[in-house]
């Protein structure tokens, strides 16, 4: 599957509602269809938490990082802001223009910017940071991993946050609706549990150093190798 360009990124597009989500705090859908199988699925996406401060999870997950850390799709910049506060070294990238707007207007190291263009210090971070689903930004957990590859250092790790089921291992055309009906341009997305996401990481030569589920919530950590 190809990257997703300017045209079809995630909630960009139709009636724009992430951008007027992210602004007024609301709650969209995600309605994701499922091109292999024909069945149609959505999930809750809360847009306020996105602005609200990092909660305990992300903060146990911070602690546990180190710096420099790439916060890709990092949004409004929750992580970026905790991470500073934390005392790391971090940049955010986004191609949400809205996103980007609201980090950066609350003083946030952040670029508007796809991770599949060329990024500042390329081969240096120690951490390429993942969550909220980001992995299945473009639709291709594949060529995701493999541009993390290339922006780490040796020894770098993947964090990344994962499917809570962890036999999934789906490929769709995506659209964001809001509580108005208001719906987004279509774009690729995917979504990986565990176990295929070790199976990938295998073959791009990365190792799973970590796995672990707090609150809900299902991680990795992926070591370049």
């Amino acid at each position: 599957m190809s990257i997703a360009t300017d045209d079809n990124t995630f909630g960009s597009g139709g009636a724009e509602p992430y951008a007027h989500a992210l602004r007024r705090n609301d709650t969209v859908t995600l309605v994701l269809n499922d091109d292999r199988h024909g069945a149609d699925s959505t999930s809750q996406m809360d847009v306020a938490r996105w602005n609200a401060d990092a909660d305990d999870v992300d903060l146990t997950l911070l602690l546990s990082v180190a710096g420099p850390v790439l916060d890709i799709g990092c949004g409004p910049g929750r992580m970026v802001r905790a991470a500073l506060d934390l005392g790391l070294v971090v940049l955010g990238v986004d191609v949400s223009p809205t996103a980007i707007e609201i980090a950066t207007e609350a003083g946030l190291p952040v670029l508007e910017r796809s991770v599949f263009d060329s990024l500042p210090n390329e081969g240096s971070w120690q951490t390429a940071l993942l969550v909220d689903g980001n992995i299945g930004i473009g639709g291709d957990v594949r060529a995701m991993l493999l541009r993390c590859r290339e922006l780490l250092t040796d020894g770098g790790e993947i964090v990344v946050e994962l499917h809570d089921d962890i036999d999934r291992d789906n490929t769709y055309t995506g659209t964001l609706v809001d509580a108005r009906g208001h719906e987004s341009a279509d774009f690729p997305w995917a979504e990986i549990g565990l176990r295929p996401m070790v199976a990938i990481a295998h073959e791009l030569g990365l190792s799973l150093a970590q796995a672990w589920e707090l609150d809900g919530r299902s991680f990795c950590r992926l070591s370049v190798r």
